[in-house]
């Protein structure tokens, strides 16, 4: 089964960084999306940034645009998120997910289902 494990999360003050890593597996070629959710308290849930891991193509919301990078190790089917410029909205839960079935194909929108995991913390004070 797929499986999906992120780290890095944690307390940091405004205008800091940090760095979240997902490592997956059990994925095979029908999960070509991955990406960066968070949700925080009494809010929707919001896509943040997605990678195509065959195409690389990428997708950032406007909220994290040009502060926030995803990347991925092929190698290891690990997507990176590197947070910098960090703002006390910015605090949510934030989750890894990665396509299931025909549920998330195009990256950039988006998934109708998908393999999510645990969610780490990032709290951001001013």
């Amino acid at each position: 089964q797929v499986q999906l494990v992120e780290s890095g999360g944690g307390s940091v003050q405004a205008g800091g960084s940090l760095r979240l890593s997902c490592a997956a597996s059990g994925v095979t070629y029908g999960t070509n999306c991955m990406g960066w959710f968070r949700q925080a308290p009494g809010k929707e849930r919001e896509m943040i940034a997605t990678i195509n891991r065959f195409g690389g193509s990428t997708f950032y919301a406007d909220s994290v645009k040009g502060r926030f990078t995803i990347s991925l190790d092929k190698s290891k089917i690990t997507v990176y998120l590197q947070m910098n410029s960090l703002k006390p909205e910015d605090t949510a839960m934030y989750y890894c997910a990665t396509s299931r079935a025909l549920g998330w194909v195009h990256c950039g929108d988006p998934p109708t289902a998908a393999y999510w995991g645990q969610g780490t913390q990032v709290t951001v004070s001013s």
